[in-house]
């Protein structure tokens, strides 16, 4: 059977009198008439302002997405208006189509407006409401970590030595050389602002009290759990995210086995073990970038800087440092695990939660730093 010859058509009644409008839409609405439509759209929309507006569909032969698509813009642009706008005559199988494109139209029209006038409430709220989710996670897995950890001590054998010794090889052993490198560049660079700065007053050989005191206590073991909450974190958090989405961690539960001790117990454990090691060998290395620039830049003997570092430092300034590192790799494997588990389907939410891992690692590792600098200068150490 040949094609209709009809041609779509788009009339526009009752623009001289009356409270309303009455538009007429005659002949096929589908895709392959779009170069005529459109125009026909184009020049009716979005009419006359004040009066009410009606489409009637009786005429119309046939009509696909597109066509339904044109109608819902007409309407959308009368409403925009404040006028009422309505489609009639159109048959029951045309106004199921028209009644979900104009649904998920509406839903396209409403939501940018309300998020432009509650965009700073809305933004607001969701931190909010994300911030006591990841709390809420974290208090979680701390628990299910301590009752992980009391099951595996009242049945050594369960423990996996292995997996803590591979975890300690990737986040200990293979950290090494970047953890030297960026502390090292670190204490450089304070020996030389304290060199630059002191030298002012003639009191050059304060930068090793700087250097020392300030390596020791804060900046060693923080800069270095960065560092691992960046590197080794991130790692976890992908890690888990990952086998959550092929459902590994399902399969484990599945087998009878519990997650946290077989996946998350281990790297915790890993990471307990190795931040205040790799926190120990970046002090050292930041102490020995300083005495470097002292020597290069400041022009103090090394013999001279080892001698004032000893009258400037004490075990107890070692001591402070080395009891935060544990502390903050346990923030650092809950976060990184936690968030590696509220991981869901799809590659976006991986990418997400592995953000949020790192970010709030960070910022829950220097508030925890904070509060201990606190804690020490209340107790005198």
């Amino acid at each position: 059977m040949a094609r209709e010859s009809v041609q779509p058509g788009l009339m526009l009644q009752g623009a001289a009198h009356g409270a309303s409008l009455e538009i007429v839409a005659s002949g096929p609405w589908t895709a392959a008439y779009a170069a005529t439509l459109e125009p026909l759209v184009d020049a009716i929309a979005p009419g006359p302002k004040g009066r009410n507006m009606s489409v009637d569909m009786g005429g119309v032969g046939e009509i696909d997405t597109f066509g339904a698509c044109l109608v819902e813009r007409l309407i959308r642009a009368h409403r925009a208006g404040g006028d009422e706008a309505n489609i009639v005559g159109a048959s029951e199988h045309f106004r199921e189509l028209l009644t979900a494109v104009e649904r998920v139209g509406g839903v396209q029209q409403t939501l940018p407006r309300k998020k432009a006038r509650f965009a700073a409430l809305e933004a607001t709220g969701r931190a909010i409401v994300g911030a006591g989710d990841a709390f809420v996670a974290f208090i979680a897995m701390l628990g299910a970590l301590g009752d992980a950890l009391i099951r595996v001590l009242a049945r050594p054998r369960a423990f996996r030595l292995t997996s803590v010794v591979n975890q300690l090889d990737r986040v200990g052993l293979q950290a090494v050389p970047i953890i030297f490198m960026i502390t090292f560049l670190i204490g450089g660079i304070i020996a030389q602002q304290g060199i630059f700065h002191f030298r002012k007053f003639g009191a050059e050989d304060y930068m090793v009290d700087l250097v020392g005191i300030l390596v020791l206590r804060e900046i060693g073991v923080l800069i270095v759990a960065i560092m691992v909450a960046g590197r080794s974190g991130s790692s976890y958090t992908a890690e888990l995210g990952a086998m959550k989405m092929r459902e590994e961690i399902d399969a484990l539960r599945t087998m009878g086995l519990d997650p946290v001790e077989v996946l998350i117990l281990p790297r915790v454990a890993a990471l307990v073990i190795a931040l205040p090691i790799l926190a120990f060998l970046g002090s050292m290395a930041a102490l020995f970038g300083g005495g470097v620039i002292a020597w290069l830049y400041g022009g103090m003997s090394p013999y001279i800087y080892i001698d004032r570092l000893r009258e400037a430092v004490s075990i107890t300034h070692f001591e402070v440092g080395m009891i935060k590192a544990p502390f903050m790799a346990l923030v650092i494997g809950v976060v990184a695990c936690a968030e590696g588990l509220r991981v869901k389907g799809s590659a976006e939410s991986l990418g997400l939660q592995t953000t949020t891992s790192v970010v709030n690692s960070i910022f829950l590792v220097i508030v925890l730093d904070g509060f201990f600098a606190i804690f020490f200068a209340s107790i005198g150490m």
